[in-house]
C-alpha cells in the first residue's frame, strides 16, 4: 500500500508540472499582450514596455514559469490578478466553495437518482420502468448542459416559479442588503444547478449500473447463494450490489474532476460565481495568474480526490492488492 500512494504521489507531481506547463504555453501562444490592455487607451510602445515591467511579464516564459513554481511551493502563493492586482489565492478561495457546493451537491443527486432506477431497471428488464429508463439515458447522454439549464430555467424558474432562475447565496454569511445567505437559501438557489448536473450524469450511472447488475445476476456466486436458501432481497444487497457496484466507485471519482471542467457550463447559466466563470472572465481578460491558480488548484483537487477514491476502492473489495 505504501509503495501504491508514493507511486502515485510522484505520478501527481509529474501530472501537475505537465498541467502547468501546458497551460503557460498556450497562454503565451496566444496573439495577443496582457500588457497592452492593462497600458490603457492608445498605449505608446514605452507605456506598454513599463506594463509589461509592472506584471512580470518581461522575461523569458521559462524564468516566469520557475518563479511561479517557487512561489508556490515556498509561500502558497498563486500571484496577483494581472486585471485588478488582488491576490490570486483570495480570488479562488471565494470562487471554489460555489464549484464545490455545485459538483458534489450535484453527485449527490445523480446518484441519489440513478442507483434505484439502475438497480430496478436491471431487477425488472424489459419492463415498463425499464424501457422508461432507457428513454431517460438517451436524452441525458444526447442533451447538452446549456440546453437542459435553460429548459429548467425557463419552466421552473420563469413559468411555474418553483425555484429561482440564477444566483448564488452564501451557506452562512447573507449577502450584504439582503436575506440571502444560510443553509435553506443556499439549497434553494442550488437546486436547478443541481439537478441541471443530475441529468447528464445520472443518464450515464443509469445504464452502468444497470449493465452491472445484470452481469452480476448472473454470476456462479449468486446461484450458490440462491441455491443455499438465500432470500431474494439478501442476495441482492449482500452478493449483487457489493460486486455491481465497485467499478461505479471508480468511475465517480474520475467524474467527478470531469465535472469540475464542465461546472463552466452551469455556472454561466446560473450566474454561480465558480471557478469556471471565473476562469472564463480571467482568460478573456488574458490574466494569466488567475487563470493558472484555478489550473492549479482544480488539477490538486482531482488529484487528491482520484487518490482518495482509488483507497476506497481498494478498502470496498478486499480482493485488490496494491503492491
Amino acid at each position: 500500500m505504501i509503495h501504491y500512494i508514493i507511486r502515485r504521489l510522484l505520478w501527481a507531481v509529474v501530472l501537475f508540472l505537465a498541467v502547468t506547463v501546458v497551460t503557460y504555453i498556450i497562454f503565451f501562444i496566444i496573439p495577443a499582450d496582457p500588457a497592452r490592455a492593462v497600458a490603457g487607451k492608445n498605449p505608446t510602445p514605452e507605456m506598454i514596455l513599463r506594463a509589461r515591467h509592472y506584471l512580470g511579464i518581461d522575461k523569458p516564459v521559462y524564468i516566469q514559469y520557475l518563479r511561479f513554481l517557487k512561489r508556490l511551493v515556498v509561500n502558497q502563493d498563486l500571484g496577483r490578478s494581472f486585471a485588478n492586482r488582488e491576490s490570486v489565492n483570495e480570488e479562488v478561495k471565494k470562487a471554489a466553495p460555489v464549484t464545490a457546493s455545485l459538483v458534489f451537491g450535484g453527485a449527490i443527486a445523480w446518484m441519489l437518482i440513478a442507483l434505484p432506477i439502475g438497480i430496478l431497471s436491471a431487477l425488472r428488464p424489459r419492463s415498463l420502468l425499464d424501457r422508461a429508463s432507457m428513454t431517460f439515458v438517451l436524452i441525458g447522454v444526447s442533451a447538452h448542459p446549456i440546453w437542459i439549464g435553460l429548459i429548467f430555467s425557463y419552466f421552473f424558474g420563469y413559468r411555474w416559479h418553483i425555484t429561482p432562475i440564477s444566483g448564488y447565496c452564501d451557506f452562512v454569511n447573507p449577502s450584504v442588503g439582503s436575506e440571502c445567505g444560510g443553509p435553506v437559501q443556499w439549497a434553494y438557489h442550488m437546486i436547478l444547478p443541481w439537478m441541471t448536473f443530475a441529468v447528464l450524469f445520472a443518464a450515464l450511472y443509469v445504464r452502468m449500473i444497470r449493465a452491472n447488475v445484470l452481469e452480476a445476476l448472473n454470476e456462479d456466486y449468486v446461484r450458490t447463494a440462491r441455491a443455499k436458501g438465500a432470500t431474494e432481497g439478501r442476495v441482492v444487497r449482500v452478493h449483487v450490489l457489493r460486486n455491481a457496484l465497485l467499478p461505479v466507485v471508480t468511475m465517480l471519482g474520475m467524474d467527478i474532476g470531469l465535472a469540475l471542467g464542465g461546472a463552466v457550463f452551469t455556472e454561466t447559466i446560473y450566474n454561480l460565481p465558480g471557478l469556471g466563470r471565473t476562469a472564463i472572465t480571467a482568460l478573456n481578460a488574458l490574466d494569466l495568474p488567475t487563470v493558472q491558480g484555478i489550473v492549479v488548484f482544480s488539477t490538486l483537487a482531482i488529484i487528491i480526490f482520484n487518490l482518495v477514491v482509488d483507497l476506497l476502492y481498494a478498502w470496498i473489495d478486499p480482493r485488490i492488492r496494491l503492491a
